[in-house]
């Protein structure tokens, strides 16, 4: 059996993640790793709800708020940067936690990442261009003709993956799917423990993500957006201002739509990646699910990895 193990704490947006890994850190002494491809990013605090300060001031987040917005960040940088931090937390006697909703850095963490081909500016212009004259749904049904598997696992408006995965097989004459499966990289050679945290309804949690979105709106995210787009050297093809919600209010200060509209538009768009997270989250083994609309969530997290670190 595997001696050290590792902790993860999964949920889709807007579930209290965070506030439960702020108790576990305090409970149980866990050091916080975020696995969130948005908070990576400098100057993007209020549309990722990144903690407080007061909130990393009590529990320290590793892996938030040390990359500028104009920097990509791949699963392969989120692998390296996990396992160095994990060995880190080792070797101070300590316990991971790894929090967040990116569900594809999780896996691929746990199951290693296979190698693909790096990205290539001309076809990636090519299917850019495609895209804007028949739409992404369009080239989403392409996709399902040439590799199914990777299709039905991506939203028909998720345009950053529809475009890797046409990417690839243009580069390579393979599925993606076929890749991945091929050449599957080393596994992360310790135990996983895993918590999924779920809301006790979906109307619940379409609920919460509009209240959300409104406090993020009443605590300046139109002015956050704002100092990015003011820059001068961030565009839309970029990751970070691709990530739900800043893509909305940057469409909205470019005078692509109303407030109500951008208003609905971010709503829409974070309940589809909270059902896209919860559908992954379904695939999950060896997970134990805890409803965290219920007062007792917290203390229930804590005594199940309790039982795991002791």
């Amino acid at each position: 059996m595997l001696s050290k193990k590792v902790f993860y704490l999964m949920g889709p947006t807007a579930s209290g993640k965070t506030v439960a890994a702020i108790e576990l850190h305090k409970k149980l002494g866990m050091e916080v790793v975020s696995v969130d491809s948005a908070m990576v990013y400098k100057g993007m605090d209020i549309g990722t709800a990144k903690p407080s300060l007061y909130e990393l001031a009590e529990c320290p987040h590793r892996l938030i708020d040390f990359l500028d917005p104009s920097t990509p960040y791949s699963a392969a940088d989120f692998i390296a940067d996990a396992k160095e931090h994990i060995e880190d937390i080792f070797a101070s006697g300590k316990v991971p936690l790894l929090v967040g909703g990116t569900m594809l850095y999780f896996r691929s963490l746990e199951n290693g990442l296979s190698e693909l081909p790096d990205a290539n500016q001309d076809i990636r212009s090519k299917i850019e261009a495609e895209a804007k004259e028949k739409g992404w749904p369009e080239l989403h049904s392409k996709l399902q003709k040439i590799d199914l598997q990777m299709a039905v696992r991506l939203s028909p408006n998720d345009s950053q993956r529809i475009e890797r995965a046409l990417e690839v097989y243009e580069i390579t004459g393979k599925p993606m799917s076929q890749l991945l499966e091929e050449n599957r990289a080393e596994p992360l050679p310790y135990e996983i423990i895993k918590v999924a945290l779920q809301l006790s309804s979906r109307e619940t949690l379409h609920e919460r993500i509009r209240r959300r979105f409104m406090q993020m709106l009443e605590q300046g995210f139109v002015s956050e957006v704002e100092a990015l787009m003011v820059r001068g050297d961030l565009d839309m093809s970029l990751p970070s201002v691709r990530s739900v919600g800043y893509r909305q209010v940057w469409q909205y200060l470019q005078q692509e739509m109303t407030y109500e509209e951008m208003i609905e538009r971010a709503v829409i768009a974070t309940r589809q990646l909270a059902k896209r997270q919860l559908t992954w989250l379904k695939t999950e083994q060896n997970c134990k699910t805890i409803v965290s609309d219920n007062e007792n969530y917290q203390p229930q997290i804590c005594e199940h990895f309790e039982k795991f670190i002791n």
